[in-house]
């Protein structure tokens, strides 16, 4: 087969073993461009430990005043890496860059595919979107100047960079990952070897802490801390090792629960446990570059630099997410096929289509809040950060109900019990009472007053964006059958787009 005229179009059987009719299938990512490692750079990237620690553990405690924090990270970890089990096991099966579009496409039917589709791009674009609040009020902060100014300078660079091969992202985001541990480590260091009480405590990790009535805002703070990780699946096609993406999802999540369960107690120590909620509410505290500042002034300017390195990879992170997400369904014809274009080539390096629509969005998004003139933190970073958190954490207990129903023929021959099916049973029993509190709290967390009806704007998006998804592919599958027929299934065969190497050949 000659590259230059590798097939346009691929059959792929179902589950049940039927052809399905090819639609869209024109090109493909880059396959084999990705390393385990670099899987795992993109999910922890994406969570963010330097935002984490400075805009989330700072918050989680000055907002809920929970002082058992850190055993609360470990705890929603723990349901976090179950649910993300059987949606790693189901992202390996179906291989499709729009992880939740594919998955939910294949186990629960296309309809839900679709509404999971568009689910996910409301939810992934709402956190994407919401860093460039927090970064332009942070970079204002420093420097001076409009943050919306700032906000479009991180823009500018995001989208150039999206539209650039996946490696040179990657290499960006393993430097900027790599000082943002180094940070969190010597902050740790910092906090427990200088303890406010004179000794280490570990009332952080005490149970009987979590009974108090700021747990159901921390356990929803938490959740968002994670969200991110499970845009692992979305590099599949690109994987060197389809095996990795199970471990760079579920071992991503269990890596991070721990490290921000040790920057959380070591916060608390740092300050005292039952004083942490008070210096963390106070500006003036400066937490936690006051803590860095105990090994030195370098390492809170070295910090600063790190947050705003990190938001930046964090931004570019879901970015590449996003457009691969626009580029997979455009392929099949759901959305506009004009956004999976490659410029005459079969195998491409970047989804430029997709990278370049979500750099619009945000964009438009960004002009609006600054039009409003909004706060950006407390009202775009907040309100869009949560809509994208509640969103994802739908998705995801939807993805554990699609692994447990998987067909035998999806599953493949290796299928084990503990993935698809204890682990998703035990992922949904743990997710749903994480989302009843993440809802039931929502308005604490906005800032909302009490009664305001404002916090249900949230879930009201989610929901009409799903529905809309339902009704979009009922209605192809009236007037567009055949690309209903592919819907979730338009992955290219594996000869059918070369490899480098085939190229090369």
């Amino acid at each position: 087969m000659v590259a230059g005229r590798a097939h346009r179009h691929a059959y792929r059987c179902e589950p049940g073993g039927a052809a399905v009719k090819p639609t869209h299938v024109q090109v493909a990512l880059a396959r084999r461009t990705l390393t385990p490692f670099g899987l795992w750079v993109f999910g922890a990237a994406a969570s963010a430990p330097m935002v984490v620690l400075v805009g989330g553990i700072v918050a989680i405690y000055a907002t809920t005043q929970v002082v058992a924090l850190p055993l609360t990270f470990l705890l929603v970890a723990g349901v976090v890496a179950l649910l993300a089990t059987g949606y790693a096991a189901m992202a390996r099966q179906v291989g499709h860059p729009a992880a939740y579009y594919g998955i939910l496409a294949n186990g629960l039917g296309r309809g839900w595919g679709v509404a999971a589709g568009l689910v996910a791009l409301v939810a992934y674009n709402a956190i994407q979107t919401s860093l460039y609040g927090l970064f332009g009020a942070t970079m204002a902060a420093h420097l001076g100047g409009t943050w919306w100014v700032w906000a479009g300078i991180a823009l500018a660079v995001v989208g150039v960079l999206g539209v650039r091969a996946i490696v040179l992202s990657t290499r960006a985001l393993v430097a900027v990952l790599a000082v943002s541990l180094l940070i969190v480590a010597a902050f740790v260091l910092a906090g427990s070897g200088r303890p406010a009480n004179g000794g280490l405590s570990w009332e952080g990790f005490d149970a009987s802490g979590l009974a108090v009535s700021g747990i159901g805002g921390a356990v929803a703070f938490c959740v968002a801390a994670f969200m991110g990780v499970d845009g692992v699946g979305s590099f599949v096609e690109e994987a060197i090792d389809r095996r990795s993406v199970s471990r760079a999802t579920v071992g991503g999540v269990l890596v991070l629960g721990v490290v921000y369960a040790i920057a959380a107690w070591a916060m608390g120590v740092a300050v005292g446990p039952q004083s942490v909620a008070e210096a963390a509410a106070d500006p003036a505290g400066g937490l936690p570059f006051s803590v860095l500042d105990r090994l030195g002034p370098g390492w809170s300017f070295l910090g600063q630099l790190a947050l705003i390195g990190a938001t930046i990879t964090c931004m570019l992170a879901f970015h590449a997410v996003i457009a691969r997400y626009v580029f997979a369904m455009a392929r099949e014809g759901v959305l506009p096929a004009g956004l999976a274009r490659a410029s005459g080539r079969t195998r491409v390096s970047a989804p430029r289509g997709g990278s370049l629509t979500q750099t619009g969005i945000a964009a438009v998004v960004v002009g609006a809040f600054a039009l409003s003139d909004a706060d950006p933190v407390t009202v775009m970073f907040t309100w869009l950060s949560t809509l994208g958190a509640m969103g994802l954490l739908c998705l995801l207990l939807a993805a554990s109900v699609a692994a447990f129903r998987a067909p035998a023929s999806l599953r493949g021959q290796r299928s084990g019990m503990w993935e698809w099916r204890l682990a998703p049973v035990l992922g949904v029993l743990g997710g749903v009472v994480v989302l009843a509190l993440m809802v039931g709290n929502v308005g604490s967390l906005l800032g909302a007053a009490p009664g305001s009806l404002y916090p249900f704007l949230l879930p009201a998006i989610l929901a009409a964006a799903a529905a809309i998804g339902g009704t979009w592919a009922a209605s192809l599958r009236q007037s567009r059958p055949e690309v209903y027929a592919g819907i979730g299934r338009g992955t290219p065969k594996t000869h059918a787009v070369p490899d480098p190497m085939s190229i090369s050949i």
